[in-house]
């Protein structure tokens, strides 16, 4: 596709309720090719489908109820000078029309997994999001001028 260059590995980022290894990859792409044949060529992502990547989303499908929507999917932008910076929706929240709102967030799941612990991790990873929602609330009921006592 064109050159690459890793310029951050495994760089330990810490966050409210978990810690993350992230890195960065940059590169150039070689002529004729462009930043959606990119997304083609990595999406969805190995960390969060599995692999191989083909039967990890088919496993995937016939396990889980419901599709995911945004969760695990991409989040970023693509410019008019055809760059592109995208993140992986590793934890989401959509809100629905009736109030209600859907959190998802998970685990990698490996062969050595323990399952109490991926679930904890899971549960942690989800706590900043539903720590949002009433806080959203009291923002908005604070400025409505509707904050109880």
């Amino acid at each position: 596709y064109g050159t690459e260059k890793v310029t951050e590995m495994m760089t330990l980022e810490r966050y409210s309720h978990v810690m993350h290894l992230t890195s960065q990859v940059v590169g150039e792409l070689r002529d004729g090719l462009g930043p959606i044949d990119v997304l083609r060529a990595t999406l969805p992502a190995g960390t969060v489908s599995g692999a191989p990547k083909v039967r990890a989303m088919e496993i995937i499908d016939e396990f889980e109820a419901t599709k995911r929507g945004p969760y695990a999917g991409v989040v970023g932008y693509l410019d008019f000078s055809g760059n592109i910076d995208t993140a992986i929706a590793i934890r989401t929240m959509v809100c629905l029309p009736d109030g209600r709102a859907c959190v998802q967030a998970g685990a990698g799941v490996v062969v050595d997994s323990v399952p109490a612990h991926e679930e904890l991790e899971t549960r942690n990873k989800a706590k900043a999001l539903l720590a949002a929602v009433p806080a959203a609330r009291r923002m908005t009921a604070a400025r409505r001028g509707t904050l109880g006592p």
